[in-house]
């Protein structure tokens, strides 16, 4: 009998633990999972505005709590974002289920990695262009490509002739996928393909900015995408 309330009582706390539905979360994020997660922030000893906008302010609670917590630190790929070990850290957990067949949960997981792509690198737009700039202060095109996606737990090439012979052809491009231009011999530029024909990229006369691929200039120059 004792054995059967224990049990019931811990199942009711597993089902107790709020659940948020992005595998991370990064600045420019909005919604209630950024509410859940500045909340538990706040329980944690935080004082911030529960908003549902992860900005600034949130962004820094999220470092503190990690740094307080081992979990990152400033030469971290990870720092500032909130990925399932600070969710988990904060008593958050992963809404989503299994999946019954693995291709399934792979493309979920890559929605959700593509999803915390596109948010960092929007939340960049307006960085100046510096040529082998890898940082905040400072991007090139594939230094701020190599960013977003390090932000978001993902490891690719620094350069853009590596990311090109790194990646899988597409024929169609699909939010997160790498275009690729050749403005010299061979790709020489890149950005990360938003939908709608539109790319984020660091350009070196206009830093950050979202570019259309119909512009005669890009057109011309498009290689091909790519996926990684």
């Amino acid at each position: 009998m004792k054995k059967f309330i224990m049990s019931v009582t811990l199942a009711g706390a597993l089902l107790a633990v709020p659940s948020i539905s992005e595998a991370s979360l990064n600045i420019g994020d909005r919604g209630d999972d950024v509410r859940q997660l500045q909340s538990a922030l706040n329980d944690n000893g935080k004082n911030i505005a529960v908003d549902g906008v992860f900005g600034p302010q949130t962004l820094g609670a999220v470092k503190a709590h990690q740094l307080a917590n081992s979990i990152s630190s400033p030469a971290g790929n990870f720092y500032g974002t909130a990925g399932p070990a600070t969710l988990g850290s904060l008593g958050l957990s992963n809404s989503s289920s299994g999946s019954s067949t693995a291709t399934q949960t792979a493309t979920t997981v890559s929605n959700s990695s593509s999803s915390g792509i596109i948010s960092t690198a929007k939340s960049l737009v307006g960085s100046s262009y510096v040529w082998g700039g890898t940082s905040p202060s400072g991007f090139d095109c594939s230094g701020f490509i190599q960013y977003a996606f390090a932000q978001n737990g993902q490891s690719i090439p620094r350069t853009v002739s590596q990311m090109w012979s790194a990646g899988t052809s597409v024929s169609s491009p699909r939010t997160g996928d790498i275009v690729f231009f050749e403005t010299r011999t061979g790709p020489s530029h890149a950005g990360i393909y938003l939908g709608n024909n539109q790319f984020i990229h660091s350009g070196s006369s206009t830093g950050v900015t979202i570019s259309n691929m119909s512009n005669p200039y890009w057109s011309k120059a498009y290689m091909g995408a790519k996926r990684l």
